[in-house]
């Protein structure tokens, strides 16, 4: 999403927060993290953590991950992390709000800091601070920029509209095999292929009352209730204003229009989706050292562990064993893959390179042996959610930096979503089973 004077909504974001996430936790082995504990400390220690993670970005300013593009204006995702770092510096009440999480996590864990399997609480927190002051750093632009008011909540409220649009635009390209859910967002049943679905070119031909039904159908076709339909007050009032849609959906689009002129005025800037995609595949090709550099799983309540061998298990199980028959396709099904992947833009090899970045060794996926890509890719999306630092990048979406949407994975797999929540819930129910015995 672009929107004037704004850095950090667009696709490098993701890479920004790893990369920030990867450096912090390198930082907090070296400085005195009890000294969270002392508020006449905090200042020190926000110094001595700004110097440690600046000095580890530094280290990784010249390797894949931070010469990747962080949005389009040409900053890399090392400097959108070396400017978010800084920033924090100079609006110091996101580090005490940081440190104040931190201190209430003590209080009921200890130095929980010391313990490797908490990195994972650690990053989450990490997280938190660097999505909170993205967005006031980019409400603030955005009103140098324009001259007009905003706030970060605003600024949220922009991403849950562009986020809704996409995935709609999802529905519409998969319609056949969500009909029931498009004819809802549409307001009738479908005959045929329905005209919006060609018609709608970008977020601006997007109208508001089909993010609202959209949002309204979500509980019914995916599980949950939408943004706008949730118990939270955060859009309460918003699902009852079309026309307030209506005008933040024109104003990201006029924007993303502009720039995207904008970008073709030269023709350097024309190579830039050519170098993107070279560089998803040279990171696919360091991905081993990619995964050593990831922390280990958040422990949350929800999560699938790793369950300790067993006699029951094999020790010999080979990257062969996990995968299903058919997710070893010749020549001509490879062709067939690509072909619907291009369909959903997505890489063209994405099943090819997504199956390759399984782990072997991994008893989830070895207990997924029997389930095919997409319907693995579904049980993580919804035990661990779209998005976590675990994922092999090659299992991501370059649009989102996600895993593909649930309608996106059924269409892989040439399959409908009510078939693929039902594949899914009966793969977690077995999980669930085996965990427990």
């Amino acid at each position: 999403m672009r929107l004037p004077g704004t850095r950090y909504q667009e696709h490098g974001w993701e890479q920004v927060r790893k990369l920030l996430g990867h450096c912090s936790l390198q930082a907090f082995r070296q400085i005195e993290m009890h000294h969270v504990l002392e508020p006449e400390q905090h200042a020190a220690l926000l110094d001595a953590y700004t110097d440690a993670v600046a000095a580890s970005l530094r280290v990784h300013a010249r390797r894949a991950r931070g010469e990747a593009e962080g949005n389009s204006y040409g900053e890399s995702v090392y400097e959108l992390s070396l400017g978010l770092l800084y920033e924090l510096q100079a609006q110091t009440s996101y580090w005490s709000a940081f440190v104040a999480a931190m201190a209430s996590e003590y209080a009921r864990s200890g130095a929980f800091w010391h313990d490797a399997a908490a990195e994972g609480v650690l990053r989450k927190k990490v997280n938190d601070m660097y999505a909170t002051l993205r967005d006031k750093v980019d409400a603030d632009n955005y009103i140098v920029a324009t001259g007009r008011e905003c706030s970060p909540n605003k600024i949220y409220t922009y991403r849950m509209l562009d986020t809704a649009y996409r995935e709609i635009a999802d529905l519409f390209t998969a319609w056949e095999q969500n009909a029931a859910q498009v004819g809802a967002i549409l307001g009738r049943p479908l005959a045929g292929t329905p005209i919006e679905v060609r018609q709608m070119k970008s977020i601006g031909g997007c109208k508001a009352e089909w993010i609202i039904r959209w949002s309204e159908s979500q509980e019914q076709f995916g599980g949950s209730p939408g943004p706008l339909h949730t118990k939270s007050k955060r859009f309460a009032s918003l699902k009852n204003s079309p026309e307030r849609i209506a005008e933040l959906l024109a104003e990201i689009g006029d924007y993303e229009e502009l720039s995207a002129n904008m970008d073709s005025a030269e023709d350097w800037q024309g190579e830039a989706g050519e170098a993107a995609a070279w560089l998803e595949d040279y990171w696919r090709v360091l991905g081993e050292s990619e995964q050593a550099e990831a922390s280990g799983p958040p422990h949350d309540d929800d999560r699938i562990l790793a369950a300790p061998p067993s006699d029951d298990d094999d020790p010999d199980y080979t990257q062969a064993d996990i995968q299903h028959p058919a997710d070893l396709p010749d020549e001509a099904e490879s062709a067939i893959e690509q072909a619907r992947a291009g369909e959903l833009s997505l890489p063209l090899r994405y099943l090819e390179l997504a199956r390759a970045a399984q782990d072997a060794g991994s008893w989830t996926i070895r207990m997924m042996r029997d389930e095919s890509l997409p319907i693995r890719l579904a049980v993580y999306h919804k035990l661990l959610g779209a998005s976590d630092d675990t994922y092999p990048d090659a299992w991501l979406d370059p649009a989102t930096g996600e895993l593909p949407s649930l309608q996106k994975l059924a269409a892989l797999d040439q399959i409908s979503m009510p078939t693929l929540r039902k594949r899914r819930n009966e793969a977690i129910a077995r999980l669930q089973a085996a965990g427990a015995r």
